[in-house]
Order: C-alpha cells, then sequence, then structure tokens
C-alpha cells in the first residue's frame, strides 16, 4: 500500500531585520546605556534590596536602559526566564475566575501551567479571524487578552499589531509573550501597543534563569512589589551579565535570519536529496520546518550530531547554542499537527552558514537511507 505523506501548512513568516536596520538597534542599545551608566559603573556591580529600590542598584539602573531602549514606561527583571516574566505579568494583570482572552491554539505547556495556576478563565478566539476577533472583543467580557507573537499553530497568519490595535480600540489591554520575537522582528509587542511585554534575556545569552517585563507603569509596579523577597531579585551581577550580551544580539539575529532564507531556498532548490518541501517559520523560533521524503524524522538528531549538530535546545538561542540545531517540531507544534511527526524536522542554523547546514543534513540523510544510523 503507499504511503501518504502529510505536507506542510503555508505558513506566514514575521519580518525580520535588515542588517543596517540591526546595526542601528545596536548603537541605539548603547546610546540608551550611555545615559543610565557611567563608564566605571559597567565594570562594577552590588547585591541586595537596596533601601528604597527594593533590588540591587545595578539592576535598577539595566531596567532603566530596557525601559528606554523598548520605549516604555518602566522594566522589571525577574528570575524564572520566560516563563517567570510570563507568570509574574499575569499574576499583576489579572485575577482567578478573570475572563482572559486568548488565541484558539495549543499554548506552550509552560504557559498552560501558568494560567492553570492562576486560575482565570481563558476564552478562545481566533487571532486569524478578524470578524471573531472583534466579535469577541464587542462583548466587552475582557479587560484583558494575551497574545504570542511568534506562531502557535504553523499556519498562523494574524499580524500581531493589528490584534493589538483590535484590543485597544475596544480598551482591552495586553500582555504578549515576546520569547523568540524581541530583536528579530522590527518591533515587539510593547513597541507595537501592548500593554506588556514578556521575554527571556537567556534566549538573547543573557545568564540563565533572567527574564523581563516591560510596559505600562502599573503592572510593572505590581510585578515589583509581588516580588519584594530579597531572594526573588536579579542581582547587580546578573543584570549587567544580560546587558553585555544583549548588546550583540540584534545583529546576529540578523544574520541567523538570513541564512535561513538562504538555507530555505537552497533546499527548495533540491541541493539535498531526500528533502521533499521547506517552509520558513516562526515555530518558537525563526526556523527551517523540513519534511522529507521518508519517515525518518525521530532519528535524523542523533544522526546529525554525529556530524557536530545539537540535537536538542537548551534555551533555544541561549549563549550555549552554537551548533546548528537539529530538533522535532516543538510540542505545542505536535499538539496542533501530530501526523508531522515522522517527516519533518526543525532546523535552526544558530551560530553557523547555510554551507554547513546543508552539508550536515544531506550527510544525516544519506546515512539515515543507507541504514548507517545505528
Amino acid at each position: 500500500m503507499q504511503r501518504t505523506h502529510v505536507g506542510l501548512p503555508q505558513t506566514s513568516p514575521l519580518p525580520t531585520v535588515p542588517l543596517p536596520d540591526a546595526t542601528a538597534t545596536q548603537f541605539r542599545l548603547l546610546e540608551c546605556t550611555a545615559r543610565h551608566f557611567e563608564g566605571q559603573q559597567l565594570f562594577a556591580a552590588d547585591s541586595g534590596v537596596v533601601p528604597g529600590l527594593g533590588r540591587p542598584r545595578t539592576t535598577a539602573k539595566v531596567e532603566a536602559v530596557l525601559a528606554d531602549f523598548f520605549r516604555c514606561d518602566a522594566a522589571a527583571l525577574v528570575q524564572g526566564a520566560g516563563t517567570g516574566a510570563i507568570r509574574a505579568a499575569l499574576g499583576a494583570a489579572v485575577r482567578p475566575g478573570d475572563p482572559l482572552l486568548v488565541h484558539r491554539a495549543p499554548v506552550y505547556r509552560s504557559t498552560g501551567v501558568t494560567l492553570r495556576g492562576l486560575g482565570v478563565e481563558t476564552v478562545e478566539v481566533d487571532f486569524n479571524d478578524r470578524q471573531a476577533l472583534t466579535a469577541a472583543l464587542a462583548s466587552a467580557r475582557f479587560s484583558w487578552a494575551y497574545v504570542q507573537h511568534t506562531r502557535q499553530r504553523l499556519a498562523d497568519s494574524y499580524d500581531p499589531a493589528a490584534v493589538l490595535a483590535a484590543c485597544r480600540t475596544r480598551g482591552v489591554r495586553t500582555v504578549v509573550d515576546d520569547n523568540y520575537a524581541v530583536l528579530r522582528v522590527p518591533a515587539c509587542g510593547v513597541e507595537l501597543g501592548a500593554d506588556v511585554s514578556c521575554f527571556s534575556l537567556f534566549k538573547l545569552h543573557g545568564p540563565e534563569g533572567i527574564g523581563v517585563v516591560a510596559g505600562a507603569q502599573d503592572v510593572v509596579d505590581r510585578v515589583r512589589a509581588d516580588n519584594y523577597s530579597g531572594g526573588g531579585q536579579v542581582q547587580g551581577h546578573q543584570a549587567l551579565d544580560a546587558l553585555r550580551a544583549l548588546t550583540h544580539v540584534p545583529v546576529l539575529w540578523s544574520v541567523q535570519s538570513q541564512v535561513v532564507t538562504d538555507a530555505a531556498r537552497r533546499l527548495a532548490a533540491g541541493e539535498v536529496p531526500g528533502v521533499a518541501e521547506v517552509r520558513i517559520a516562526n515555530a518558537q523560533d525563526r526556523c527551517l520546518l523540513v519534511r522529507l521524503d521518508r519517515p525518518v524524522a525521530r532519528r535524523l538528531p542523533a544522526t546529525a550530531a554525529r556530524y557536530g549538530a545539537a540535537p536538542y535546545p537548551v534555551g533555544s538561542n541561549s549563549r550555549y547554542e552554537v551548533a546548528p540545531l537539529f530538533y522535532r517540531l516543538s510540542g505545542s507544534v505536535l499538539d496542533d499537527a501530530p501526523a508531522l511527526a515522522d517527516t519533518t524536522v526543525r532546523i535552526n542554523p544558530m551560530r553557523a552558514g547555510a554551507d554547513l547546514v546543508l552539508d550536515i543534513l544531506r550527510r544525516s540523510l544519506t546515512d539515515l537511507h543507507q541504514g548507517k544510523d545505528d
């Protein structure tokens, strides 16, 4: 019986940042830094719950830089990376039993834990359907909506800016999960008019476990009030470490986005035998979705690792990840499209060029087709 393969859906990748614009963004970040730090202060950091601040002075300065850079009222550094930032922001915005408008799609599993723990009533509407979104907002049920900037479903096509504008028109405030989007796209949620952006600095080459809540003063004030414990503070050395790392990320992400585009073009042109289809998608990171002509996707990561690929993520573009990532589709994508598990892999070039990505894929598929993966 002939095997039927499920094709990849048409994707709608988010816009990228050209290299000249990324360079200008990097320079602007340093201009913001110079407004809040004297030079010698970038070489020293304090710790502890400073009276009147409730956090280290260095941490407060880095927060001021981030608020300046993202053009918002305030920013708070929190423990728990992106998940901790989302949890802190939603905890400051909604209460148990409150209705929260969300996109009709599988959520990241860590976000699902947060939503269950908060006890909110999630009300789903398809953000791809402008008419349905408008009708939901017209019901006047909601004070807050939660928007994921990158794609929850491969077929998602909604414009985050348009969703935020529709919410704002109806007086509905918004919390945006900007993980995997910050500095990859021309503007993050709070720059597009959201009340709050949440994201991980670990995913932006910062230290483990540091997240950001950036946006409206009242929400950030509540986040800080809730995080009064000394043990919950981001210490000054962590804050400085994150800021130093952030300074090179805009250019790095722009180069990586271009490599994704180049590799997709070459794969679509047939440079690697065994590739049936390729898409660019913001499935978490901006990445390649590669559908293979045989059901060997589950075995590919381990085989690719022999040729230098990373077979699993650490933080998805953390400081640890330099080798190209060959990995399965994300859990939320597989929840929506489980039939792709056997035939489709996710590839992120990380710091590599398209030549290495295609070479690893070519050699790995040759091994798999010849039964050399054992």
